[in-house]
């Protein structure tokens, strides 16, 4: 499956690229994992979490769509988070959304920080770092609430498939809902504990 644009599917050719990142994500054969044990705090092991690298080079390819396709789901099984982006309003259907350059460049920049986290999902002090801040940003976001953080697993997780193609492997599947959903608990922690900050600052 190629990137997605303006409603529409770019199917790109295979390249010798495409297939080793094919092989090396999902084979039976051993892989070459750094023998060093993963953060305890990660629920990744060693392989898993190489996998997942090999992966996600698929979706960094195709940045912006995989965003767009992501929003675009999570806005339709929950309208009310849509509301939060003024700037979205106008936006009335799917064609629309993918068209609208200010709604790519916000789901290209979400898929930017998802990249930075995934990139480096060993270095566990440094995705906290990253998540902390997210937290932090949030919570000042009007009408933006905590329960609305969960609702980007699902569109996350049938974006990244549907860029992915036959690449996207029951394997696969086990290994993008564990980190998602690391990602996502972590961030509502991080955004738990930075509504008692500003409360405590009132």
């Amino acid at each position: 499956m190629g990137c997605w644009q303006s409603g529409k599917v770019l199917v790109k050719p295979r390249s010798a690229d495409d297939d080793n990142l094919n092989e090396m994500a999902d084979t039976g054969l051993p892989d070459p994992v750094p023998p060093a044990p993963t953060d305890p705090r990660l629920p990744l092991d060693a392989r898993q979490v190489f996998k997942l690298k090999k992966s996600w080079k698929g979706i960094k390819r195709c940045m912006e769509d995989t965003g767009v396709e992501m929003f675009i789901r999570m806005f339709k099984r929950k309208e009310e988070i849509k509301g939060i982006f003024t700037k979205f309003e106008h936006l009335k259907n799917d064609d629309e959304m993918r068209m609208d350059e200010t709604f790519e460049k916000h789901a290209t920049l979400v898929m930017g920080t998802l990249d930075e986290i995934i990139s480096n999902i060993d270095n566990v002090d440094y995705i906290f770092s990253i998540i902390k801040t997210m937290g932090e940003r949030h919570v000042r976001i009007p009408n933006f609430k905590q329960d609305f953080i969960m609702e980007i697993e699902q569109p996350f997780l049938e974006a990244v498939k549907l860029t992915l193609g036959d690449r996207y492997t029951d394997n696969m599947d086990s290994i993008y809902k564990i980190t998602i959903k690391f990602i996502l608990e972590t961030f509502v922690k991080s955004y738990g504990e930075a509504e008692k900050a500003r409360a405590a600052e009132r």
